[in-house]
């Protein structure tokens, strides 16, 4: 399997929401990011694969004043169902931005997952209180590693390459890289974020992706780490396209979503989701019944596969590793020009 269900957290996303997509992800093998709201306990029920997030504020494994609680966050790596562990540094709906959950979208269940008082909105940092600059980050993600004794990724989404490059000879440096890089291009979406944010902040997906193996390969450290991919990538196709510039795997939220119903209505922070998916207002969740939205999510990451691999036949190779971007045919003056260098053999897309 390729495809991952991307981080949405118990909270941004009501019960009902979540364990439809939890169950989905069972019934079709893939892994589910918990997102950072905190004890994933509705992805549990569901007994998924989990990629537990650890966001800015330690949901879930924080103390008071949002710093990691190395105790509570190896009590959820103890899990059976939780595989993996993942720092999430940035976003590509809002890089440089933290976030917020108001108020009114916290019940006294939430702020207990959470860590959180229910008089206050609950305010995601911009940044990790621990990572003050390159070497601190690292150190960081070396102390994530140790404590949760499992494979630790990094999300981010990339503002400037020549700073990722620094971070990666820091990396060197100390002998230490993350399992896996989660590259989010500056198009990815939510319907909290600011519009400014969402408009123009963060490099897009497929030259973040390019100049982040570009520069993995220079500093000849690709085989430390992977790179998974997000950023609007809802289709096959476009799926592919990332594979071809270096992703290993694909992540997608929106996907998931249209698959349980989404409208996009853009009302995903003010707990009055038409759709029943971003809300934890009874009158709306009850529309959104589990078992038939799993299926539909189930459904939904069977044809991704199916029609992933027929579109790798297509293109005369075997496996995801034998793509390049020889595999594509990008026209001269887009954004990835100095690529079209190389003769396109076995077009994909246009």
């Amino acid at each position: 399997k390729h495809i991952l269900i991307s981080a949405m957290s118990y909270g941004a996303l009501g019960k009902n929401a979540v364990q439809a997509l939890a169950r989905g992800a069972k019934m079709s093998g893939i892994p589910m990011n918990t997102g950072e709201g905190g004890y994933p306990k509705y992805h549990l029920m569901e007994d998924a694969d989990l990629i537990f997030q650890l966001g800015t504020a330690k949901f879930g494994v924080r103390h008071e004043d949002s710093s990691l609680n190395d105790s509570k966050l190896a009590e959820i790596a103890q899990l059976d169902q939780v595989r993996m562990i993942e720092i999430k540094l940035s976003q590509g709906a809002k890089p440089g931005k933290g976030g917020m959950l108001p108020k009114e979208k916290i019940s006294e269940e939430i702020a207990e997952l959470r860590g959180i008082p229910r008089d206050r909105d609950a305010i995601s940092p911009s940044s990790h209180k621990e990572c003050k600059d390159l070497a601190s980050t690292v150190a960081f993600l070396r102390r994530v590693q140790e404590v949760s004794q499992l494979p630790v990724g990094m999300k981010l989404c990339i503002g400037c390459l020549d700073e990722f490059r620094g971070l990666i000879r820091e990396m060197k440096r100390q002998g230490t890289f993350p399992d896996y890089f989660a590259l989010d291009g500056g198009e990815g979406g939510t319907g909290a974020a600011p519009k400014a944010f969402m408009d123009h902040v963060g490099l897009p997906i497929l030259p973040a992706l390019h100049g982040v193996q570009t520069i993995l390969l220079e500093e000849k450290v690709r085989d430390q780490t992977k790179i998974l991919s997000a950023g609007k990538l809802i289709s096959p196709g476009e799926q592919l396209v990332a594979m071809a510039l270096g992703a290993d795997a694909v992540y997608t939220a929106r996907g998931f979503l249209l698959a349980l119903g989404c409208i996009q209505a853009l009302q995903c922070g003010k707990n009055t989701c038409p759709a029943g998916i971003t809300t934890h207002d009874p009158t709306l969740t009850k529309g959104l019944v589990i078992n038939s939205k799993a299926e539909r999510v189930y459904h939904y990451a069977n044809a991704l596969e199916r029609e992933l691999l027929e579109l790798l036949a297509a293109s005369g190779c075997s496996s995801i590793q034998d793509l390049t971007p020889k595999n594509l045919f990008i026209p001269v003056g887009s954004i990835l020009a100095p690529l079209s260098v190389a003769t396109p053999q076995a077009p994909v897309i246009s």
